[in-house]
């Protein structure tokens, strides 16, 4: 099993207390170079885009409840840079690149060309930065880039249409990564129900720069459980799954046995690394408090309402005890070669208690499952 930590940088409200963004990103890199030393594989980063707080003035606001900012990670490879000039082991992982805003998948492309190329000065550098790209959790953040329906066809039928463009996305981001020549009379074109979609994106020959990236420093990830997505992404480049701890357990096999099949290689089950939410405590009683607070202020704070079975089933994806309690849910969920992306700062901003709860699972949770802290680095450092 491969052990790797997920970040969420969350700037909300919590029993009253608000951190500031300074804070927010110091309490970031003290835990991360704590993951360093610890021996977590790959650090995997939320990522989003404009403010949550300002949504909630226009019509229609998708998360009018929420106070703060979900999230303050809006670009993975600037933090990369300093993520990677600060640590000595840990990979860094984004948990998602949105490629349909801020340029789309043209722009996204070039500055994950850009990173490698800086990355990759040192010969000796092996540290890895894995993309998990998709096209973004709330309609507000790509409205701005032109990606709202153009005529009574696509309003009729926006959901298939989304998927359509992420899917056209892909096949521009995958193409260009992989170093081709491409003009967007080369994409191919999509179509719901026999109508052809008029592409997104137009454009003539280009081809992105640096051309001399350090490409085996980059590793891909794709967010939509869409089969027929992930199967045509894999027809470009190898492309992984990114998970969420709130998949169901019949739809990861499932995946895993599509993937198998269908993965540009070798297909492995670390390939879809899987969320899991921790909340660790000597006191068992106390962990299962937390763990309840915690979804509870989350869920209100996201829909505005209290839903209890949201709250339940969160609860029971989740690792809630002490040591022994969260080895024996581990064993009973999580098969043995499963990667798994250990969320520690949910709805947290005790920066200390976060960083005892990481010490706690790695000394005490982990060396069941790696045999060591640096058996379980060395797993967890596998290229994808």
């Amino acid at each position: 099993m491969e052990l790797d930590i997920f970040f969420s940088i969350c700037q909300t409200v919590v029993d009253g207390y608000m951190p500031s963004e300074r804070v927010m990103f110091e309490n970031f890199f003290e835990q991360i170079e704590l993951a360093d030393r610890l021996g977590f594989g790959t650090a995997w980063v939320a990522e989003s885009h404009l403010s949550t707080e300002v949504q909630k003035t226009n019509p229609g606001a998708v998360i009018p409840h929420f106070a703060g900012e979900i999230g303050l990670n809006t670009d993975i490879l600037q933090l990369g840079h300093r993520v990677f000039a600060r640590t000595k082991r840990i990979g860094i992982g984004s948990a998602i690149m949105n490629i349909l805003c801020n340029g789309g998948p043209i722009a996204a492309a070039e500055r994950i060309k850009t990173f490698l190329a800086l990355h990759g000065l040192d010969p000796n550098e092996t540290r890895t930065i894995t993309v998990g790209f998709a096209s973004g959790r709330f309609p507000f953040i790509n409205i701005p880039y032109g990606i709202v329906p153009r005529d009574d066809f696509e309003r009729a039928n926006w959901p298939a249409v989304k998927n359509k463009i992420f899917e056209e996305a892909t096949e521009i981001f995958l193409r260009l990564l992989k170093g081709e020549v491409l003009n967007s009379d080369m994409i191919a074109p999509r179509f719901i129900e026999g109508t052809q979609l008029e592409p997104r994106w137009r454009f003539p020959n280009l081809k992105i720069i640096p051309q001399e990236s350090r490409m085996d420093l980059l590793r891909l990830s794709i967010g939509s459980h869409d089969p027929a997505t992930q199967i045509f992404a894999n027809t470009i480049l190898p492309v992984g799954v990114f998970n969420l701890s709130i998949t169901p357990g019949d739809e990861i096999e499932k995946t895993n046995e599509r993937m198998r099949e269908h993965y540009q290689g070798q297909w492995e089950r670390r390939l879809m690394p899987r969320t899991v939410l921790v909340f660790i405590n000597d006191d068992a009683a106390k962990a299962a408090e937390e763990a309840r607070n915690a979804l509870s202020n989350y869920w209100r704070a996201l829909e505005g309402t209290l839903d209890e079975e949201k709250v339940r089933r969160a609860t029971n994806n989740a690792l809630v005890g002490d040591a022994n309690a969260i080895v024996a849910q581990m064993r009973e969920r999580f098969h043995s070669d499963d990667r798994l992306m250990l969320w520690f700062d949910f709805n947290n901003h005790d920066s200390k208690r976060v960083m005892k709860n990481m010490t706690d699972f790695m000394e005490k949770v982990a060396p069941e499952f790696v045999g060591s802290q640096a058996q379980g680095l060395t797993g967890s450092q596998k290229s994808l």
